[in-house]
């Protein structure tokens, strides 16, 4: 890429997954003993070179791939049982803990933000760590939501109705505050599109904050910012505490966004391919799991639970069935928007995608504007792993992209970004850093 950029095994896993949807997580480990009588898995990648490996995940629906993998024992039926996946108290911690790597008391991958491994890759937040991806975890669902003082402007998708408040505020000597969860990552770049769009300066004229995810409900219930960005269920939990509304689902901005990745540190990979085949392949098979609307009800209990999320069923599953109660008066039913985890390719890891990140950062100033973005992307990017996995995980070949580029994009402003011309795409953009 340029610039331009199952058998009696098988019956033996439907019967557990059956099994699991009548009992709960209980059954996960009856489940995770028949899965890995499936020997066959290990025919086109070779069995892995290690059972287990250290995973992070960020309390996040999203994250849902790398919680059910573990809970229906897919990693354990991949030859993998001692897969842990840890909760990390923010992106920061996620950074900090892939620096360590599991042998310094920290962690081998994680479910992370798209940009975040090509970040730690360059050096460009912390200690240079190599990474890979290995597969995309979903598209869309995200959301910025805003205090209910931007309900009379009635601001959504247009942003600039916000102005004539920020304009009243500033003029009051009071600071506009909004939150993101990490610099330079998705939710940094969603609302700085979202306000760059309409004509609102994100370094200018409002203050961004880090926020982890998991406290931006608390915090905009203590009045420290006007908005945030974040992935669900926070959103939704905003609204259903009447704390706010969500102004946008970020599909609404680019639909079929990429979003989360499954990252992993790029030295485990090198010493342990075959795992990270097994570990892919495990993950994809969550992926279509939780596509299923028929598993609805249970993922969002599952992902719910005191072992993960913590919050309420209810803030989960409706905006997973595509029912988005934004708190202002709009309710949208089966959106188009909704989170995907397999559906519209959301697995695959399009290198196009990883350029289009790469870009963002460099409007903004987190990456140099002379980086080698083709070198970067085929340094990080792993879709070949994808693919094995894909394999390993009988994957119908009408599934598999055949490109590593998913083509032009279009965005709601107009925008258009062509993998093919990135530097056309930057230089459209009137505010930017460089």
């Amino acid at each position: 890429m340029t610039d331009r950029i199952d058998d009696e095994a098988g019956a033996a896993m439907d019967m557990g997954r059956r099994t699991f949807l009548k009992t709960g997580t209980t059954a996960a480990a009856g489940l995770a003993a028949a899965a890995s009588m499936s020997s066959p898995v290990f025919a086109a990648g070779g069995k892995p070179e290690v059972k287990g490996a250290k995973l992070g995940f960020i309390a996040l629906t999203d994250a849902s791939p790398l919680i059910i993998a573990k809970e229906l024992g897919l990693f354990a039926k991949y030859g993998m049982p001692d897969v842990v996946v840890a909760k990390q108290a923010s992106w920061g911690a996620t950074r900090d803990n892939l620096v360590l790597g599991s042998g310094g008391g920290g962690i081998d991958g994680a479910h992370i933000l798209s940009p975040m491994p090509y970040l730690l890759t360059l050096g460009a937040i912390g200690k240079a760590t190599p990474m890979n991806i290995l597969a995309r975890l979903n598209v869309n669902g995200q959301a910025i939501s805003v205090e209910k003082a931007y309900l009379a402007a009635r601001t959504d998708i247009n942003a600039a109705r916000m102005k004539p408040l920020i304009a009243q505020r500033k003029a009051a000597g009071r600071k506009i505050t909004m939150a993101m969860t990490f610099p330079g990552g998705t939710h940094d770049l969603w609302i700085r599109y979202w306000l760059a769009a309409q004509g609102i300066n994100p370094d200018v004229d409002v203050e961004l904050i880090t926020i982890p995810p998991a406290q931006m409900v608390a915090n905009m219930k203590a009045n420290t910012m006007e908005a945030f960005c974040v992935g669900e269920p926070w959103n939704d939990q905003l609204v259903a505490q009447g704390l706010g509304y969500t102004a946008v689902s970020t599909g609404q901005l680019w639909m079929n966004h990429p979003e989360k990745a499954f990252g992993m540190r790029a030295d485990w990979v090198a010493a342990n391919p075959n795992a990270a085949i097994a570990l892919t392949a495990a993950v994809i098979d969550a992926q279509r799991w939780c596509d299923n609307p028929a598993n609805n009800a249970k993922l969002a209990e599952i992902v719910g639970g005191r072992d993960w999320l913590k919050v309420p069923v209810t803030d989960i599953k409706d905006r997973l069935l595509g029912n988005f109660t934004m708190g202002d008066g709009r309710v949208f039913t089966n959106a188009p928007f909704k989170m995907k985890f397999w559906g519209s390719n959301a697995s695959f890891p399009y290198k196009s995608h990883d350029l289009w990140f790469l870009t963002e950062d460099q409007r903004w100033g987190k990456l140099p504007a002379n980086l080698n973005k083709t070198a970067a992307v085929a340094k990080v990017n792993r879709s070949d792993i994808w693919r094995k996995a894909a394999m390993l995980a009988k994957v119908p070949a009408a599934q598999i992209p055949k490109s590593d580029s998913r083509g032009v994009e279009k965005f709601f402003d107009g925008k258009v970004f062509d993998p093919a011309n990135p530097a056309a795409y930057l230089a459209s953009l009137k505010i930017k850093k460089i």
